[in-house]
C-alpha cells in the first residue's frame, strides 16, 4: 500500500474512534512510524485530509449508485432496492469511513462542505428520480411524496453506521432485506 494510502487509512480508523478533533497529525503519523514530514508531503493540513476522505467515499457511493440506475434491466423497485443494498453494505465493509463520512463533515471547510453537501444531494435526488419513475410506471403507489420517501430511505439506511454491527447475527445482505421490505411493503400484515 502506498505511503498516501496508509496515512489515509490510519487517519480513517483514528477519527471514527477519537473524532476528528481528539485525533492529531502525530497521532496518525506515530500509529504509522513516519514523520510530520511525510505526512505534509501528501497532505497540506489535517482538514485536506479530511476532505480527501469525504470526497472519495461519496464518489464511490455515486459512481455505484449510478451503475445500478443506469441498469436498464432493472425495475425501479429492484433500483430501489439495489441503492439500499449498496448503502447498508457499504456502512458494513467501509464501517469507520461511513462513521467518518456521517459524523465528521461538519469539520470541512465552508468551500469543502458546499461541494460534499451537494454531492450527498445527488445521491438524493437520483433515488427521488428513481422513485418517480416507478410512480410514472406504477411500480409504486400514485400520490407518493418521493421527496420525503427519498429522505426517509436515506434516514432508514444511513443512520444505520450508528449501530449495526456487520459481525452480529444480522448480516448486512438479510439488513438490506429488513430495510427493502419495510419501506417497499410495510409492516402490517
Amino acid at each position: 500500500m502506498v505511503v498516501k494510502d496508509q496515512i489515509t487509512q490510519q487517519a480513517i480508523i483514528l477519527f471514527g474512534e477519537k473524532g476528528f478533533s481528539e485525533t492529531s497529525i502525530q497521532d496518525i503519523v506515530d500509529e504509522l512510524g513516519v514523520t510530520k514530514g511525510t505526512f505534509y508531503y501528501y497532505f497540506t493540513s489535517k482538514k485536506q485530509l479530511l476532505k480527501d476522505i469525504h470526497h472519495e467515499y461519496i464518489s464511490g457511493l455515486l459512481e455505484r449508485q449510478s451503475r445500478i440506475i443506469d441498469n436498464d434491466a432493472r425495475t425501479q423497485k429492484e433500483k430501489i432496492i439495489g441503492i439500499i443494498r449498496l448503502l447498508i453494505t457499504d456502512i458494513a465493509d467501509k464501517g469507520p469511513s461511513a462513521r467518518v463520512f456521517f459524523r465528521e463533515m461538519h469539520h470541512l471547510s465552508d468551500d469543502h462542505a458546499k461541494n460534499i453537501k451537494a454531492r450527498r444531494e445527488d445521491f438524493r435526488l437520483n433515488v427521488e428520480k428513481v422513485l418517480q419513475t416507478g410512480v410514472r410506471n406504477r411500480e409504486f403507489r400514485q400520490g407518493l411524496q418521493v421527496d420525503m420517501i427519498a429522505f426517509g430511505i436515506l434516514g432508514v439506511t444511513n443512520w444505520s453506521y450508528n449501530w449495526f454491527n456487520s459481525d452480529g447475527d444480522v448480516s448486512p445482505e438479510e439488513l438490506s432485506k429488513i430495510f427493502a421490505d419495510m419501506i417497499l411493503t410495510g409492516i402490517v400484515e
